[in-house]
């Protein structure tokens, strides 16, 4: 059973710096792409950013410029930097993993950490 735990979320003023972390443990398992979604209350969850196995990344056009994904692929994690914080960045925070694990490709997602950014 693979699982993915998140840390790092928390309140920061508008202007500041968070980095979440997240590691996929199981056994078993290699990972294709990782990736960050969000979902603030009332909104749909959106992709803020993804990146390959390779370490190519892409991004929302909202955080481009502030944000920065990056993996350890021997540590199985996945990081988000996320830099010049501003309040309509608020929203819990979810890792996504394209997994393949004893035969079966899925996605797995973490339990969400919630990011507030105060103005």
């Amino acid at each position: 059973q693979v699982q993915l735990v998140e840390s790092g979320g928390g309140l920061v003023q508008a202007g500041g710096s968070l980095r979440l972390s997240c590691a996929a443990s199981g056994s078993g398992f290699s990972i294709n792409h990782m990736g960050w979604y969000r979902q603030a209350p009332g909104n749909q969850r959106e992709l803020v950013a993804i990146i390959s196995s390779g370490g190519r990344t892409n991004y929302a056009d909202s955080v481009k410029g502030r944000f920065t994904i990056s993996r350890d692929n021997a540590k199985n994690t996945v990081y988000l930097q996320m830099n010049t914080l501003k309040p309509e960045d608020t929203a819990v925070y979810y890792c996504n993993a394209n997994i393949f694990n004893y035969g079966s490709l899925r996605n797995y997602w973490g339990q969400g950490t919630q990011v507030t950014v105060s103005s």
